[in-house]
């Protein structure tokens, strides 16, 4: 689906249209570049910015910050609270029980819609001083070269040209182009939705056509998971992917449900009060011959009808809920959505992090048939723990999965991971050999393989038997795992020294496949939802094979799924039909998870969104 610009004029939108197709041209430009190149593109170099270049960047481009929606002041959102239509039926009555002479009915009425307006307006004030107090303490910093010296900053103040450090646990401050990186692993799930860490190189990149499929960006948002690098700013603020997804949350709130149940309510009240106050007023100026003494009747019919205590009655109702969250550790911004969040009959909800605990484990240890194998995860523990540096994801997923004795093994050599080879090996002193254990991509560990075990017998591995053996990675694969092999070779304890030119004539071992496991809470509530009427549907930008595991592993019924590039082909009443008849999607944009929201809201549904991902901004916003 076409991305959906919100803006107040149609001006305004071609220029936010114009900005981001430009900037993501110039980021596959910098992408295809040598890194020497992009520096030069971007006016920098290795010794970063000096001190009066990135002051003038910053007067040039502005704070690295994102749109936000500005807080309105005191009086216009006293206004806004006035505006409802049913504290204006209020207002009007109050005026005529004034003009009747029914002073105590005018002041009770009057002293209704300030309380109403009053808590309501306290209790909004003190959730959204709440959630800014939540963002302060959170006071973003970054490492940069600046003047050839690493400096730490305010991440409001990177420019584009900074050269930025990165190493585990970092936050990436902006859009960045990766000049130099070891063992680099990034997870982008809050921005794509892919679970397992992606890595990054500084190798050039000339055939992607999007910029989310390059390996040599990092973007804003995103989370280093293990390794190190250094990069290049491209851009910042607005200009950035993230940047482009949050100015569509700068947008006017939309209407919601509880809003048009409570105007539908008000302009009910409002057509029968006319009706009855007309009848009122002609039978008794027909049946009494004077016509000001029954229009004041028909006035204090209209006063009598008014239901003056239910704006209070909601209100209190409706603080209550917010106090009962509050005692749970949630914070609700708007009064209103209480009543929304009850009322919801489609509950939308992402996959990462949200289903499931947006983490790496390891699941199963096997050998080349299916088998389960301890020999494979001893392998595979010694190999993750006589790594030098830091551990990655996959890495700390094996140690964490259990505890063996490493006393009687000594590490004699490591070959590190690089992303030509796809795979690491250790060569550990084991029982009285020096042996090479080798973990990697299924593909390039197969390609430095003679011989497969199969328990305790060794067999060569001819080219006939790798399709045939392969299937075992092709079912892991198709259930939803990452899956990678394990080899190894054995060699006298006399050789000290090794190199990648000893990672051939291996035996394959076996594989080790790893998942992202459903919340343990996930299936007991989408029970519940069940129960209580409330229909589920997924919405990730992951894969379709993960997604259908964890959808099984929760006791949610995979019927068919439908992906983002078929949804971006549909007729307008072709989409309608399929976001009404289908349950889960995937690779999915934020675009198009916002698109499906929408039209779900369009057939009449009250919807909800559970997200927590930077693509799921759009989505949140229109549920």
């Amino acid at each position: 689906m076409a991305v959906k610009w919100f803006s107040k004029s149609s001006n305004q939108e071609i220029e936010r249209r114009k900005l981001v197709s430009e900037s993501e041209k110039f980021l596959l430009q910098i992408a295809s570049l040598s890194p020497m190149d992009a520096l030069k593109e971007l006016k920098s170099s290795v010794r970063g910015l000096s001190s009066e270049e990135s002051e003038e960047r910053l007067d040039e481009y502005g704070l690295n910050e994102l749109s936000k929606v500005k807080r309105i002041g005191f009086w216009a959102d006293i206004y806004e609270r006035f505006k409802s239509p049913l504290v204006i039926q209020l207002l009007f009555i109050c005026l005529i029980s004034t003009f009747l002479g029914e002073f105590k009915s005018a002041i009770i009425v009057f002293l209704m819609i300030l309380l109403s307006v009053g808590l309501s307006y306290i209790l909004d004030r003190k959730s959204f001083k709440a959630v800014e107090s939540l963002g302060k303490r959170v006071q973003s910093r970054t490492y940069v070269i600046r003047d050839g010296v690493e400096k730490e900053i305010k991440m409001s103040e990177v420019v584009p040209g900074d050269i930025v450090l990165l190493n585990a646990g970092s936050i990436v401050p902006a859009d960045i182009r990766i000049i130099s990186a070891k063992d680099f692993f990034v997870s982008e799930s809050a921005l794509t939705g892919e679970s397992m860490p992606v890595e990054k190189t500084a190798f050039s990149q000339k055939d992607k056509v999007s910029p989310l499929e390059l390996s040599n960006v990092v973007f804003l948002g995103t989370s280093v998971t293990s390794g190190s690098a250094r990069g290049v700013v491209i851009h910042t603020g607005v200009r950035t992917i993230f940047g482009a997804i949050s100015e569509r949350l700068t947008k006017k709130k939309e209407e919601t449900s509880f809003d048009k149940g409570v105007k539908s309510f008000t302009y009910l009240m409002i057509r029968f009060m006319t009706i009855m106050v007309c009848l009122v007023f002609l039978i008794v100026g027909l049946t009494k011959g004077n016509w000001l003494e029954a229009l004041l009747f028909g006035l204090a019919v209209a006063v009598g009808l008014t239901p003056e205590m239910l704006p209070m009655i909601i209100t209190v109702n409706l603080a209550k809920g917010a106090l009962s969250m509050a005692e749970r550790k949630v914070i609700v911004k708007n009064l209103p959505s209480i009543q929304n969040f009850g009322a919801i009959d489609i509950l939308c909800t992402d996959k990462t992090g949200t289903l499931t605990q947006d983490r790496v484990v390891l699941e199963r240890y096997v050998d080349i048939i299916g088998n389960k194998s301890e020999d494979v995860l001893q392998y595979a523990y010694l190999n993750s723990y006589f790594q030098t540096g830091l551990k990655n994801l996959i890495d700390r997923a094996i140690l964490e999965h259990i505890d063996l004795s490493v006393s009687q093994c000594k590490r004699v050599d490591v070959l590190p991971f690089d992303f030509q080879r796809r795979r690491v090996s250790v060569v550990v002193e084991y029982e009285g050999d020096n042996v090479l254990i080798c973990k990697g991509a299924v593909e390039e560990i197969y390609d430095c393989c003679s011989h497969y075990q199969i328990e305790d017998e060794v067999y060569p591995l001819i080219d006939l038997l790798k399709v045939d053996l392969f299937e075992e990675v092709e079912r892991l694969n198709r259930e939803g795992f990452r899956v990678l092999g394990i080899a190894y070779r054995e060699f006298p304890t006399d050789k000290k020294v090794f190199s990648i030119e000893d990672e051939k004539n291996l035996i394959l071992l076996g594989y080790i496949a790893f998942f992202d496991p459903p919340k343990e809470s996930a299936a007991d509530a989408l029970e519940l939802l069940a129960k209580a009427g409330v229909k589920v549907k997924v919405l990730t930008g992951d894969n379709a094979l993960v997604t259908e595991k964890v959808c099984k592993d929760v006791g949610l019924e995979v019927r068919e799924m439908v992906t983002g590039q078929t949804i971006s082909n549909l007729s307008e009443e072709d989409f309608s039909d399929c976001v009404e008849k289908y349950d889960v999607f995937v690779k999915l944009s934020p675009s198009q998870k916002e698109d499906i929201v929408r039209e779900l809201r369009k057939l009449g549904h009250i919807v909800g969104f559970m997200g927590d991902g930077i693509n799921d901004a759009p989505a949140l916003k229109a549920a």
